[in-house]
Parts: structure tokens; sequence; C-alpha cells
């Protein structure tokens, strides 16, 4: 993401202009509009036109229109981004009220205004606009006769391929089929990946699966490159990093993500940290309760309470119609921060942001115990009894 200009008051109204360069620039910005905003940008109009004989035509015109923002629509595997709403600058092409949907385009500029800029939507502006944000980790989660082929950004996982083969089984004397179909099914994950990963930019491959499967995956995929003499694949081999998954399902990649080998080589990518976090969470849970707690109010009372070591937070939260709702998470945000604690806002699009929107989306790993939150949920519960 490019930022072109950046205009906003002391009272926190204002404007940006930014351009989307990536596919993942698109769900940075499903996340800065939000329903009221005002959106200026680019786009098609169907016009129709009356010649001077009567006849009536119609051709596309481009045009750029001002819209109240009233319904924003994100498409996670194409990475599309529509914005419907109302027309609220004069148009030669389009009337004063008229309804239109925007698709916003890369490498086309927009204008973001809003009434009202708050601290979570200004820090992803600025996570957005720094190069060092990019997809530099890819997976490959397989079992027998199932794999995924994923980029790790950031902001969310991305399933790039799924490559299923059915594989018959070994049979007592005769493993041919067998041999054939797995066979076949290794040369179309290798496909998958050559299409689907760019070198270029990937820190990291893992390939992850149970058993031996891995292993022999990464044979037979170095022996096809020596014999095919494929150098991307050959001069890339030190960045292929096999690791443990209990399936070949997508979810099993949180599994990869925590496993210690792995996490000392993404040390330094947000996917890393927010699987650790999630992880530690967890950990807190099951050996010391009175220092982990999940559910909003809950975890409120603890940042009262001055507690809360690392504040673990959905960024699909932040999403939220309801402004005073809204404001509620930007003020828990603001507050943790301002006493010293860390902030960890999840992508709703990663493995590990699904988790914990199970979890309500928000929860806290704490300072010190709090044994009276406990007793508060105790009380709660046995009321609702």
């Amino acid at each position: 993401m490019k930022l072109v200009r950046k205009d906003i008051e002391k009272d926190n109204a204002g404007q940006v202009t930014l351009v989307p360069e990536e596919p993942e620039d698109m769900w940075h910005t499903y996340n800065l509009v939000q329903v009221g905003d005002s959106l200026r940008a680019s786009t098609i109009r169907k016009v129709q036109t009356e010649s001077s004989t009567g006849s009536v035509g119609s051709n596309r015109v481009r045009t750029t229109l001002t819209l109240c923002v009233e319904a924003i629509d994100f498409d996670s595997q194409a990475c599309q981004l529509r914005v419907k709403g109302t027309n609220i600058q004069e148009n030669e092409y389009v009337k004063m009220g008229a309804y239109h949907t925007i698709e916003l385009e890369p490498n086309r500029q927009f204008t973001l205004a809003k009434k009202q800029w708050d601290s979570v939507v200004l820090e992803r502006i600025e996570q957005a606009c720094d190069p060092a944000w990019s997809a530099d980790v890819a997976a490959v989660v397989m079992q027998e006769g199932l794999a995924h082929v994923c980029l790790v950004t950031p902001s969310m996982t991305l399933t790039r391929a799924k490559v299923e083969v059915n594989i018959p089984r070994k049979r007592k004397g005769n493993c041919s089929q067998h041999d054939r179909a797995l066979e076949r099914f290794y040369e179309q994950v290798v496909q998958a990946i050559q299409r689907h990963i760019n070198f270029e930019v990937v820190k990291c491959i893992l390939v992850a699966s149970p058993g031996f499967v891995r292993e022999q995956f990464c044979d037979y995929m170095f022996q096809q490159a020596v014999k095919t003499d494929n150098k991307v694949l050959l001069e890339n081999r030190s960045k292929f990093l096999q690791v443990h998954a209990s399936s070949g399902h997508k979810y099993s990649l949180k599994e990869a993500l925590c496993d210690p080998s792995v996490a000392s080589r993404l040390s330094d990518t947000k996917a890393a940290g927010e699987v650790k976090a999630l992880d530690d969470f967890y950990k807190m849970l099951q050996h010391e309760p009175d220092r982990a707690f999940y559910g909003l109010k809950q975890v409120e009372k603890a940042n009262e309470a001055l507690a809360i070591d690392t504040l673990l937070i959905s960024d699909e939260l932040f999403r939220h119609q309801d402004v005073a709702t809204r404001s509620r998470y930007v003020r828990l945000v603001d507050s943790v921060k301002e006493n010293a604690g860390t902030v960890r806002i999840f992508s709703s699009l990663h493995v590990s942001g699904e988790q914990l929107s199970q979890l309500t989306g928000v929860a806290a790993i704490l300072r010190f115990p709090v044994p009276d939150l406990s007793d508060q949920e105790d009380d709660s519960s046995s009321e609702e009894d």
C-alpha cells in the first residue's frame, strides 16, 4: 500500500489518499472503510444517451465518484472489495443521491474521509504502508492424497491451491497402483508450489504432514528437480523446512507454526507472533487460570485493575457496525497500551484469528493473578443457573 496524502485534523477528522498495490492491500482497505465514511475513487458507470433522432443507446464511461458508504463486500479468495453507497458530490453522469457500487482496483488511488480516525485504523495504515509486511512464509500442509498450498502473510492465510488425489490402499504383493497414484499426487503438489509460490519474496516454505509423508515428498521433489534440472527448486532448497502436522487440512497449519524450529526461523513475522501469543494464553489458562481471561467484560475488569500484560483481540471486532461498541474496543486497546501492555491484533483470516474468534474475539494474559474476576465469573454463572 502506498500513502499518497494524509490530512487529519486535531479533532481526528480528515482524509487519506492511498494506492493499493497488492491483493492483500484490499484486506487492509476492508478494515479501514466503515459505513458512514465517504469514499472517492475512479469507477465505471453505464450511462444512457439519446441521439438527435431519439434512439437510446448506452455506453460505459470512467468517472470519479464520491460515495457515502452504506455496504462493504470483501471476497477473501479473489481479494476483491466492493463498496456500495449514494453519490454525495455533483457529477455529470450520476445524480446526487443515486446508488453506485465501486469496485476498488489495484494501482488506482482512492480517498477515504472519516469524521473520526481512531488509533486502531491509523496503526493499520502504518502497517499496510510498511514494505517489510509482505508474504514471506509459504506452507504446504499435506497427508496422503490431500494437500493445501498456503501463503501466510502478516494479515491473512491464503489458500492458493488444494490438491486431492484418490490413493488406493497397498495390497499384499501388489503396490504398483498405490505407488503410481502417490507419484501423481506428489507431482501435482510440486506443480502447485511452482505456480503459486514466489521464491524471490518467500523466506521459508513449511512442509507439514503426519508420519513420513513430508520426507517422502521432499525426496521425490528434489530428485525430480535434479532430473529435470529445475534451478528454481534446487537454488531454494534451503528454504524448505519439514515439520509435523496432524493432518493435511488447513487448520493443522497452526501446529506447524507452533513448532520451535519454525518459530526460530519465523521470529520476525507477525503470523508467528500471533500463534505464540495464543499458545501462551492457552498454557496460562491451563496452569494459572487466574492469569488468563476472555470475554469483553472480564478483560475490561482486568484492565481496570491494570493487570493486562498482553491483550489478544480480533480485527473483526473493529468492523462492528455499532459505533459505540467499536469505540469500546478501541478504548480498551488504547488503555492497555497506555498501561505498558502489549496489544496483538489478530487477523480473522488467520488460523490463530479464527481460534481467537471462538473465544469471543478478545482475551488477555495478566501480569498477576486476579482471583476476584474468576469469583465474579462463578457468581454470574450460578445466577444464570
